[in-house]
């Protein structure tokens, strides 16, 4: 039955396809006349008129994302006056990106013979920002009623707090600095598989801090939805990160309010879009069934992954096209290195090579001009003009203008690996322009590698040690080598200028060695947890050294935090 109704609505859009493509393009076109006539109302009345027959046809056929696409463009032009002024701009700049987006996606529907309004959810907010209302969440789309909600909290070992309102406190203040942490990531776009690992780690502290409340309820869900964004490589788009930003304002509650504030229920909105994740994530585990099988919802066969690769044919060129690109500029390039390496050894220097290499760097920024990259481009270009006025003066160059020519390619290397993660945008034709720090040179990046290695190894050794000590009734013996092995790592990362890592470290080898081999007593659970925290953010601060991205020294500060609230 639902084979015949998808037939039904297939063969539905098929009667009327060409007419929604000629309904867009007519609709196209009395924009861009309005846009260059203000004052031609019947233009801007025109497009309005379109609009409002796209969206019947759209009803017609139940092609949903098209039909809330076309209420809101006719919403945003109808706030476009006759003469409108510059101010108008951006309305009417994303009106005209959504018509171009609303004809990619019928050619869309037409390949796939698939609706999935969730595609157009984006420029569907763009539209509603433009004229200042509030965006639709993610879960626009998914129909789901949530009074009636499961034990999110079922199966998840949840340790009682042993203290009394002085541990509430530290706890609290701590999983707030965790989440603001992992949130400050998530906005900055910096290491994600980082800042979901927070994300879980604080939600698991909250719902301890709950104790059983009702709002412990939420915060186990979030732990859920964490855990599964990490499991599948879920990203964080713009709808998420407001939802990260309106979980936060739960966070402080529980900080400055008190128990209190864990008394109430999360609204209903909030669970939706949180079940939304686990139900778009596409997961099979079981922790991800249980929550769906409430409702008798099945992972979506629409999963995440997939939606981000429609979204990207969707909405314009894809990693896929940038990487194709940066791998083709890089075999320009390692042919250019190979050269130079020929010229630099002495092996059979030949002055012809250098035209070689200048018409090689001359095609090279022939193409980077294409791609609107004209900063790389013109260092490519002096240093082709240098490599022939060797030529002519009939002469090799020296050393350190030799030096000075790879370091010239590498810098153009740089940038164009860098393209797939930035785009070819100013950002990354700006890295031509910029000197080249010491902290970016290849060795000291191999370096820098090896030591993070170590380091992982060595916390990943730490807390198996920890973990073993607490299993044997505290027998020391688990905990010999600690200090020491930590202290190597100390040195790797003085070898590499990372100070700050180091002097944490050097507090977490001293606390061990002073509260649990030295000490006579037992040691407390708290000193315990503020070990296990910091060893924690110290493991996933490490995991961003070596990378091309900025290194997160939030995380630094939280172990500090840690260590802190317990006089480590």
């Amino acid at each position: 039955m639902v084979q015949s109704s998808l037939a039904t609505k297939s063969q539905s859009f098929d009667l009327v396809k060409s007419e929604i493509e000629q309904t867009i393009k007519q609709a196209e076109a009395s924009l861009e006349r309005f846009q260059e006539n203000r004052e031609s109302g019947e233009d801007l009345q025109n497009c309005v008129d379109y609009l409002n027959q796209l969206r019947g046809i759209f009803l017609l056929v139940e092609l949903r994302g098209g039909t809330l696409l076309c209420q809101e463009a006719v919403s945003l032009a109808n706030d476009v006056p006759v003469g409108a002024n510059d101010d108008k701009n951006i309305l009417l700049t994303t009106l005209s990106g959504a018509l171009f987006i609303l004809r990619r996606y019928v050619e869309y529907y037409h390949q796939q013979r698939e609706d999935h309004p969730e595609l157009l959810l984006p420029v569907i907010n763009d539209l509603r920002e433009a004229r200042r209302e509030k965006p639709y969440p993610e879960s626009c789309f998914f129909d789901l009623e949530v009074r009636e909600r499961p034990d999110f909290c079922k199966g998840k070992a949840i340790q009682p707090l042993e203290g009394g309102e002085a541990e509430y406190e530290i706890l609290a203040r701590r999983m707030r600095l965790t989440f603001q942490v992992a949130l400050l990531g998530v906005l900055r776009d910096r290491n994600e598989v980082v800042s979901k690992k927070l994300i879980a780690r604080s939600a698991r502290g909250f719902a301890r801090l709950c104790q059983g409340a009702p709002m412990g309820q939420m915060w186990c869900l979030l732990a859920t939805v964490a855990d599964t964004m990490l499991d599948r490589a879920m990203v964080f788009n713009k709808a998420r990160k407001r939802l990260l930003m309106r979980i936060e304002k739960y966070a402080r509650e529980v900080v400055y309010v008190g128990k209190v504030a864990t008394a109430k229920d999360a609204p209903d909105s909030l669970i939706r879009d949180l079940v939304y994740l686990l139900y778009r994530s596409g997961s099979g585990n079981p922790e991800v069934a249980e929550v769906l099988s409430a409702w008798q919802v099945a992972p979506s066969d629409f999963p995440d992954a997939l939606l981000e690769a429609h979204s990207r044919r969707l909405y314009g060129p894809g990693s896929d096209v940038l990487k194709s690109l940066s791998e083709a500029l890089q075999e320009e390039l390692n042919q250019l290195k190979d050269k130079l390496d020929i010229i630099e050894r002495g092996i059979e220097p030949d002055l012809a090579e250098l035209v070689s290499i200048a018409e090689s760097l001359e095609r090279l920024a022939n193409t980077l001009v294409m791609l609107d990259l004209n900063r790389l481009a013109g260092v490519a270009r002096e240093e082709a003009g240098k490599l022939r006025q060797w030529q002519q003066e009939d002469r090799l160059p020296e050393e350190d203008e030799l030096y000075r020519l790879a370091d010239s390619v590498l810098g153009v290397e740089d940038a164009v690996m860098q393209i797939v993660s930035r785009g070819i945008t100013s950002e990354t034709d700006a890295l031509a322009t910029s000197e080249r720090k010491a902290g970016e040179s290849i060795y000291l990046q191999e370096a820098v590698w090896v030591v993070a290695d170590e380091a992982r190894s060595a916390l990943t050794l730490a807390k198996r040690a920890i973990t073993a000590f607490i299993e044997s009734d505290y027998d020391k013996l688990h905990l010999a080598n600690l200090p020491g092995t930590l202290r190597s790592i100390w040195g790797g990362l003085v070898m590499v200028n990372d100070p700050q890592a180091a002097d944490v470290i050097a507090r977490v080898a001293a606390s061990i060695q002073e509260r649990l081999l030295d000490a006579r007593e037992a040691p407390v659970s708290q000193v315990l947890e503020a070990l296990a925290d910091a060893l924690t953010s110290l493991e996933y601060y490490i995991e961003s050294i070596g990378r091309r991205e900025e290194r997160n020294t939030d995380l630094l500060k939280l172990a500090e935090s840690s260590l802190d609230d317990v006089g480590l």
